[in-house]
């Protein structure tokens, strides 16, 4: 966690960890939490983004275990009023790919209570692809749920444990990025969102199973760093 000397200065903080209880534990500490899934969770996000999405929010599904509190009705609820407010379309991306949307809802039916809850109607629940949503659903102008048993559980834990914000990042191909783009963009959302609430960044990497999670939340680390945020 970044901190404030007895002259109020801020020293900003760069962490590394794993799972959604270290998602939990960064919020706790009052970081801004960066979660990466690479396989697709937080590529899926970018992905939107790059096609002009407004906002996202990842949630969890039903049925996930985990040792830390998650709420995804309460996510759903607020990504639902997140449509309203912007008087647009709530898009929802989940699991399993291969499957018919009543497939899909049958995992997510706590995130579904919470956006009914807030008074929106889902039509457009699509898999989670990663790079290849954009050739499913239109997302300019939309709001979009991610519920996924890793990224987006990493994520529920991030925002129910009070993170001042909670974003993702990738260093996959996107719709509009290639190289090393979308490592680069990842890692000045951090540093702008860290500067906003002067605070220090813990990259999550979704799951500690998955070494492409790993090594991705290293590197955007490592670009963090270079451009200076430990100096700031």
């Amino acid at each position: 966690m970044a901190t404030l000397t007895s002259n109020q200065e801020w020293i900003p903080t760069l962490n590394i960890t794993s799972n959604a209880s270290g998602a939990a534990e960064a919020a706790r500490k009052g970081d801004v939490v960066m979660i990466v899934d690479l396989i697709s969770m937080s590529t899926t996000v970018e992905t939107a983004l790059d096609a002009g999405a407004i906002d996202v929010f990842g949630a969890s599904p039903d049925c996930v275990s985990t040792p830390v509190t998650v709420n995804p009705e309460k996510i759903g609820y607020f990504a639902g009023k997140k449509a309203l407010k912007n008087d647009t379309e709530l898009i929802i991306a989940t699991e399993p790919r291969l499957a018919s949307n009543e497939e899909r809802k049958d995992n997510i039916q706590l995130a579904l209570t919470g956006i009914k809850r807030a008074g929106v109607e889902i039509d457009t629940i699509i898999p989670n692809l990663g790079a290849e949503i954009v050739k499913l659903v239109d997302f300019e102008g939309k709001v979009v749920l991610v519920i996924t048993d890793t990224g987006g559980t990493a994520y529920d834990a991030a925002y129910n444990h009070g993170a001042p914000e909670v974003i993702t990042g990738t260093v996959a191909r996107t719709f509009k990025k290639s190289g090393v783009m979308p490592a680069k963009e990842s890692a000045q959302r951090a540093i702008i969102a860290a500067q906003k609430f002067k605070t220090g960044i813990t990259l999550v990497a979704a799951s500690s199973n998955s070494h492409e999670d790993v090594l991705a939340a290293e590197q955007i680390g490592k670009l963090i760093i270079e451009e200076g945020f430990l100096q700031i």
